[in-house]
């Protein structure tokens, strides 16, 4: 694969697809602008080096129409503060509009395309739309780390029909830290799994089994896991149909001496709403009226202690409704024992990074990355789609 400091951008116009999926407020505000921030040393490489700079981003769902809620007008905005120059807009992303910008272009000069979602032919993989937006630029970079796992218009039909191709910065940074940890050979590797559902994760674990030493299982997924023993879990969420799923995982772990670890403890309550009438049960204890909605302090020091010897750590969902102060705090611990070790930490997925930003260990984090369902892709040891591509181009 070639990156952008490979290649020779000076005077070209450069189309850089990004990922500007930020989150906002219902005022159109920006909450996070980490995405934006991520993509900073790319674009700033490109300004450096007089490219004629094209921008390119998705935000939310739009489903193929003008939506001015996904207006990316904001992020261009931020990016003028962040890059402290201008940053043009073009109100669209494959007409006249935009192709009058890009010709005004000079070196150094940056511009954002609107939502490339307000067409359906992104989301399609169209090679109409791509060839539409083919025709802007002379050098394909992909940093859209996020969205590497589809089969998107301006992420795979694009590039393979862009005659020079590329990677940016942040691609490289994701991409090297995730092979850190799958090609690592130090020892003990702890794979920490949280999140709502077993049955989003039954790739990424069984694909874990083969190389971690002990696995750490939260969230309410530990719920099938716990049913599957025999244990009555009251009314927290369980997968009924995947519970012979997670016999079999345990029972591999088992085979393969990896400690398999589930909580001891949880933060109920009867509904998620009533986060004042909480109390803490063993997993043996759960009143039948009550669901699991946090993992407990008995459970957070049974994990710390396993996570204390760690080479090398990954970590993939909250431990319970971390939204929800009440039920926040085993997501916390869980944050501050990864941030105390000595262990390359890397954490994937959209709740998690933010939970460990609710946390603030964000810094105490080896690498968080901006893509979740990208990186549960690499942890099941899937090639991505859109990485293939500059593979075959590079």
């Amino acid at each position: 694969m070639k990156y952008i400091n490979d290649i020779d951008i000076a005077h070209k116009k450069v189309f850089i697809r990004c990922d500007f999926n930020v989150p906002m407020d219902e005022n159109g505000n920006i909450t996070d602008d980490n995405r934006i921030k991520q993509a900073l040393p790319t674009i700033e490489y490109a300004i450096d080096n007089k490219s004629k700079i094209i921008l390119s981003s998705h935000l939310g769902r739009p489903k193929g129409v003008k939506n001015k809620k996904y207006s990316l007008l904001p992020v261009a905005k931020r990016l003028s503060t962040l890059l402290n120059k201008k940053v043009l807009f073009a109100e669209d992303c494959i007409g006249q509009n935009s192709a009058e910008m890009i010709n005004n272009l000079k070196d150094g000069d940056v511009l954002l395309l609107e939502n490339l979602r307000f067409y359906k032919g992104e989301e399609e993989n169209s090679q109409e739309f791509a060839t539409k937006l083919l025709k802007f630029f002379d050098i394909y970079i992909n940093d859209a780390f996020g969205v590497c796992h589809r089969k998107h218009a301006s992420v795979y039909a694009l590039p393979k029909m862009s005659k020079i191709v590329a990677a940016g910065f942040l691609l490289k940074t994701e991409l090297d830290y995730f092979s850190k940890i799958l090609e690592s050979e130090e020892k003990p590797f702890v794979a920490v799994i949280g999140g709502a559902k077993i049955s989003g994760k039954i790739n990424c674990l069984t694909n874990l089994l083969n190389k971690a030493d002990k696995v750490i299982i939260g969230g309410a997924q530990a719920f099938t896991f716990l049913k599957a023993l025999g244990y009555s879990v009251g009314k927290s969420l369980v997968e009924d149909e995947l519970m012979d799923t997670a016999k079999q995982i345990m029972n591999k772990a088992k085979k393969r001496g990896i400690k398999f670890y589930l909580p001891v403890d949880f933060v109920c309550s009867k509904e998620i709403e009533d986060d004042i009438n909480c109390k803490t049960f063993t997993y043996q204890e759960i009143p039948d009226n009550m669901m699991g909605l946090d993992i407990g302090r008995a459970s957070s020091i049974l994990f710390s202690e396993a996570l204390k010897d760690a080479k090398l750590i990954v970590w993939n969902g909250p431990m319970g409704v971390f939204e929800i102060n009440s039920f926040f705090n085993g997501t916390k611990e869980m944050a501050k024992s990864i941030g105390e070790t000595r262990a390359l930490s890397v954490v994937g997925g959209g709740d998690t990074a933010d939970a460990v930003k609710k946390a603030n260990e964000s810094e105490n984090m080896s690498y968080i990355s901006t893509g979740g369902g990208a990186s549960l892709e690499l942890l099941e040891g899937k090639q991505l789609p859109a990485i293939e591509v500059l593979e075959e181009k590079g």
